[in-house]
């Protein structure tokens, strides 16, 4: 069972991944974000920040509205979304908010990360919805598209501030 897991896993993340390049391309931190039910992707987002100059477009929140407007509910119970990097502390409250019952991540975020390195808001015992968390899935591509995209904006800065 554990092996087919993260055989879906790996092929939702790499779904996540063409989301993230989505952002990429767009000039936007890529962090991609799907979201599947029964089986099947219902929604998917990625990070629209720069584009539309809204702090809080972030690819889960994308994602989370796609799927109410998909489902007709807030209500996003029994699904699991996948996500190339840690949700922040915002993702994480819209998520528990959302019911979301799986949240399975690529790259750790060590600057914002809500899932247990900071705080752990997905198994928070107040909240009245805990949300189960599997980090790691495809961390090393997760983590090279970020890795790329910031190396890219340096080069660029370093070659406008050369001129």
């Amino acid at each position: 069972m554990t092996q087919a897991l993260t055989t879906l896993d790996e092929h939702y993340m790499r779904l996540a991944l063409e989301q993230a390049q989505q952002a990429f391309t767009r000039g936007d931190v890529p962090v991609g974000a799907v979201i599947v039910k029964d089986g099947h992707v219902i929604s998917q987002g990625y990070n629209t920040r720069e584009l539309e100059q809204d702090p809080t477009a972030h690819a889960e929140m994308a994602a989370i509205r796609s799927a109410s407007a998909q489902l007709g509910t807030w209500r996003l119970n029994d699904t699991t979304l996948y996500v190339t990097l840690e949700p922040c502390a915002m993702c994480a409250g819209a998520l528990v908010q959302a019911r979301i019952g799986r949240v399975v991540f690529g790259a750790s975020d060590p600057k914002s990360r809500a899932y247990g390195s900071l705080a752990d808001f997905l198994n928070e015992p107040h909240f009245n919805h805990l949300v189960e968390v599997q980090g790691g899935v495809l961390a090393n591509e997760c983590s090279a598209i970020l890795q790329s995209f910031f190396q890219q904006l340096r080069d660029d800065h370093a070659t406008n501030s050369d001129s």
